[in-house]
């Protein structure tokens, strides 16, 4: 057996059904194993960043620990095609494979002070190495099992990413007898989980003493949801899910307290704001969370954090310092918190509950106004409308930049929808390919539910915005060639919106290379059409209109791109004023009464005036 068909049969024999490739010589021996297989097949994409993406796609579809995404690049450029992907994959802590193909050993440079030798020679190992949990070449034919076995160990186990494994052409070709290869041996761990039981011990202590308690959940337990789901049911406590955990925590949650962060609104911050006990799970809390005045972040809180990852839990690391640091599976935290709180009685939480319901309902971001008639789409109207319209069944891919803003404010998921995006490196024109790895997930020749009904294998639905759509249009081909059923809808406001957005704040207006000078978005229409997919116009702002068109488009049998136009809109609101106002106090800011009679713990000073300075609190 070659090399290059050990590779494939191994992608193969560990469940992978569908690896994204785009063909180089220094990849074919691998992509012509294929050929030898039964199982998994190869989807050829336009661009290596558009498989990488998808890859991602395909993996968050299953959940992490679940499914396993795979790209196979050629040396050179292919490889480095890959690095946003790849980087995507890091940030996300999603598990990924990528393979790329190198030149032949003989014409490898023999020292690194050697720039190159060899046509399209690159030390793709090197540029990688800091953006991977492992990046290795095989030198050796005979090292090839040991290298697939220790990479897709170290992908799954602990905190899941990316691992990338490069295999020079010449050892593609060589003969190898698989049952004399060595394998990977995993070394032993000592059981955390006595440890952890007094620390759960310590967090229902002070649960049992708390008056305003929240849990937030965070992407680390996007393989748990039913244990998240039971562990909500025992606790009874206001939950609240980062950006990537819109699908853990869904709005129709009966616990759900609302998104939160810099663009999450007063209502949904109150309740974090204003807790006085915070468990976080499998949340890095980042800025986007916390806004830049970190120590006002759950100021009046003890605050526990959960997470697999052990150098977030060093508190001289934290941007966040965390009285309580537990190292530990987010899944098998919550079901242990879970099984030891049913023994014990715990306080009636149900009137704190109540009050951050009432707080997400009462400054809800979407106004009825924002429907009224006008000469263009409101777009947080009709991601409004648009959730509405979705079933708990569908997938749902969003971008980066206002199109995530306007979703996270406006879009309401349901139960047993799977939504993601991408957002740790978020670069914009994600969304569109990792639908495309999606719709392989749920409907593709690989998938269990192929078979299966519409109804129940839902829609892949994409968002995205017209600057995100010309990073990766090409990826149009893809969809038609391999007769992908994907909505795309744009959000067309013919820029930059967010970039537009940040400029006006810190440049005095001024609008450089964002639209319309530097940028101007083409015809998304003919675009679509040229490749042979469904287009259509979406520029009314009447319900009934978005109604029928997002219907129609939903129960198409083949893709559909819409352009929806909203026109010049970039006033992402709410949103916190700058890096120094605590999230709690958000544009548009509420009347300064209304704002201290929200707020149980003293807020910051200068809220009298919206003016903070930053240097109210100190990071000790």
């Amino acid at each position: 057996m070659k090399v290059a068909d050990y590779v494939i049969k191994y992608l193969e024999d560990i469940g992978i059904r569908e690896v994204f490739v785009v063909y180089g010589a220094a990849n074919g021996d691998l992509i012509d194993a294929f050929t030898r297989m039964k199982d998994i097949k190869y989807v050829c994409t336009m661009h290596e960043q558009g498989g990488g993406f998808a890859a991602e796609g395909y993996a968050k579809s299953w959940g992490r620990g679940l499914g396993i995404g795979a790209a196979i690049a050629t040396s050179g450029p292919g490889g480095m095609n890959l690095v946003t992907p790849i980087g995507n994959c890091y940030y996300d802590s999603v598990p990924c494979i990528f393979i790329t193909g190198q030149i032949n050993s003989q014409f490898l440079r023999p020292d690194p002070e050697i720039r190159q030798v060899g046509f399209q020679e690159t030390d793709i190992v090197g540029i990688v190495t800091p953006i991977t949990k492992y990046a290795k070449m095989v030198t050796k034919a005979e090292d090839i099992g040991y290298e697939l076995s220790k990479a897709i160990h170290l992908m799954l186990n602990g905190r899941p990413g990316p691992v990338l494994l490069d295999i020079p052409l010449d050892i593609q070709k060589k003969e190898i007898d698989p049952d004399k290869l060595f394998l990977y041996e995993v070394p032993t761990l000592n059981s955390y989980q006595v440890y952890v039981t007094f620390q759960i011990d310590d967090f229902l202590e002070d649960l049992q003493k708390a008056k305003r308690p929240v849990i937030m959940i965070g992407g680390g337990c996007s393989s748990s949801i039913g244990i998240v789901q039971d562990a909500l049911r025992v606790l009874k406590i206001p939950a609240y899910p980062t950006w990537n955990a819109l699908d853990i925590v869904c709005s129709d949650n009966e616990f759900y307290g609302g998104r939160i962060g810099t663009y999450g609104g007063p209502g949904r911050n109150f309740g974090i704001q204003n807790c006085d006990l915070l468990l976080a799970v499998g949340s890095r809390i980042s800025g986007r969370i916390t806004g830049g005045n970190i120590s006002s972040f759950a100021r009046g809180a003890k605050k526990y954090v959960v997470d697999v990852d052990k150098p977030i839990l060093q508190k001289k690391l934290q941007q966040v310092p965390f009285d309580k640091n537990i190292l530990c599976d987010a899944g098998l935290f919550l079901g242990l918190l879970t099984d030891r709180a049913r023994d014990i009685v715990l306080p009636d939480f149900s009137e704190w509950l109540n009050k951050c319901i009432e707080w997400r309902e009462k400054y809800d971001p979407v106004k009825s106004t924002m429907f009224e008639v006008r000469p263009d789409v409101h777009p947080y109207a009709f991601m409004r409308i648009l959730s509405e319209k979705c079933t708990p069944n569908d997938i749902i891919v969003a971008d980066c930049g206002g199109n995530i803003v306007v979703f996270n404010h406006a879009f309401k998921t349901k139960y047993g929808q799977k939504f993601f995006t991408n957002n740790g490196n978020s670069p914009m024109g994600f969304s569109m390919c990792g639908a495309i790895g999606a719709w392989f997930a749920r409907s593709g020749p690989g998938s269990p539910y192929k078979d299966m009904s519409k109804e129940i294998r839902g829609n892949v639905i994409c968002v995205i915005g017209d600057g995100g759509m010309t990073m990766n249009i090409q990826e149009l081909s893809t969809i038609k060639n391999y007769g992908i059923n994907v909505k795309i809808f744009i959000l067309n406001n013919h820029i930059y919106g967010i970039t537009k957005a940040f400029q006006e704040v810190n440049f005095e207006g001024r609008s450089e290379a964002c639209g319309p000078k530097g940028y101007n978005p083409p015809n998304f229409l003919e675009i679509a059409r040229a490749y042979g997919i469904k287009a259509q116009s979406l520029s009314s702002n009447q319900r009934s209109i978005q109604e029928a068109l997002i219907d129609s488009v939903l129960s198409d049998d083949e893709s559909v791109v819409v352009d929806v136009v909203s026109h010049e809109f970039h006033s992402y609101y709410p949103k916190i004023s700058g890096w120094k106002t605590p999230i709690e106090d958000m544009e548009p800011y509420l009347d300064r009464d209304e704002f201290r009679k929200n707020m149980i713990i003293d807020p910051l000073p200068g809220w009298e005036t919206c003016k903070y300075t930053g240097e109210n609190l100190k990071i000790e």
